[in-house]
């Protein structure tokens, strides 16, 4: 944890960027917490979404409605996207980069791929600006509050100017090194988190098997050598029955298709996640590519008949950390 010298230098920072002006495109799920964040602690924010009634909601809370990315790109000093894949990103680049210019930055909040990342980064800097790759990492219910965690791709002067902006948004802000590398990371931590859902999916259905009591197997899970952040988040909805972590079946294939993406390139001959890979692509052949990813459990509940439910658990997941100032996270060995 930061020390109070450390978080009061950030707030004095925070104050002296609060004149930059911020455009937003993508209002859902994650981009819509995101952008919310913003707006709550005082940035000037410019919002486009092509739902509408999204604008409209942030227009009613004081955000300004954009007619369209290049738009936002020509009237803000930082634009950010947040985007459901690597083409939609694409689409919205081409439209923002007549715009770009010394200056300009780009944020590219998405989960996407390395490689594309790089390829549309580039075009920004050939046109003057600056480009980021900023994904972030702790799910939608602590995007909601500002205390989600972001790692952040870029040269460190770019770093530097955008970290006020990072720290409304984010409690942990980590930056990753070049453009490109926040990308890579991002789909490393959800090939983990994935391999997580669905070993919690089977150690849940296995204790329901062998006749024991599911709040107590979730409590045994979660004092143990078991236990994870996914346990301690996405038990929790699965074992409620809502399953709703506000992520879908579709999602975890594309981004468990972008660290194959990375391995395939790097020659690495994994096991695992093509595995991980079939599993995704049979949940959304039986029930649907925008069915509740944690309801992958359906797959061994439809096998075995049971039915992994236990009362006491949340319908969906809430933050109750308070939200306090981010700050940067400096690795180990790294030095301040």
């Amino acid at each position: 944890m930061p020390s109070k010298a450390i978080l009061e230098s950030l707030s004095k920072t925070a104050s002296r960027e609060s004149g930059m002006k911020v455009g937003f495109i993508g209002l859902g799920n994650v981009g819509g917490k995101l952008s919310g964040s913003l707006l709550r602690n005082g940035v000037e924010l410019s919002v486009y979404d092509l739902n509408p009634d999204l604008v409209a909601s942030f227009a009613e809370r004081g955000a300004t409605a954009a007619s369209g990315p290049s738009e936002l790109m020509r009237d803000c000093d930082a634009v950010i996207t947040c985007l459901p894949s690597p083409a939609a990103s694409d689409q919205v680049m081409q439209m923002m980069l007549p715009e770009v210019r010394e200056g300009k930055i780009w944020m590219e909040m998405s989960t996407t791929d390395e490689a594309e990342i790089k390829r549309l980064g580039a075009l920004v800097l050939a046109a003057g600006g600056a480009a980021v790759d900023c994904p972030v990492s702790g799910g939608c219910h602590r995007a909601d509050t500002g205390n989600i965690s972001i790692f952040a791709g870029c040269d460190r002067p770019t770093f530097e100017r955008i970290l006020p902006l990072l720290t409304k948004m984010g409690r942990r802000i980590l930056h990753t090194g070049e453009m490109g590398s926040a990308s890579v990371l991002k789909v490393i931590t959800n090939y983990l988190a994935t391999a997580n859902l669905i070993t919690c999916c089977e150690a849940l259905v296995t204790a329901k098997a062998a006749g024991m009591d599911l709040n107590t197997t979730y409590e045994a899970i979660k004092i143990s050598s078991g236990t994870s952040f996914v346990h301690e988040t996405e038990s929790q909805v699965i074992l409620n029955g809502s399953r709703d972590i506000s992520f879908t079946m579709d999602l975890v294939s594309k981004d468990i298709g972008l660290f194959q993406a990375v391995a395939d390139r790097h020659n690495v001959p994994l096991e695992m996640n093509p595995l991980m890979i079939d599993i995704f692509k049979d949940g959304e052949a039986r029930f649907g590519s925008r069915e509740l990813s944690p309801n992958i459990i359906k797959r061994l509940e439809e096998a075995t008949g049971l039915d992994i439910r236990a009362p006491g658990f949340p319908a969906e997941m809430t933050d109750d950390e308070p939200e306090e100032p981010g700050y940067e996270i400096v690795p180990a060995g790294r030095g301040s």
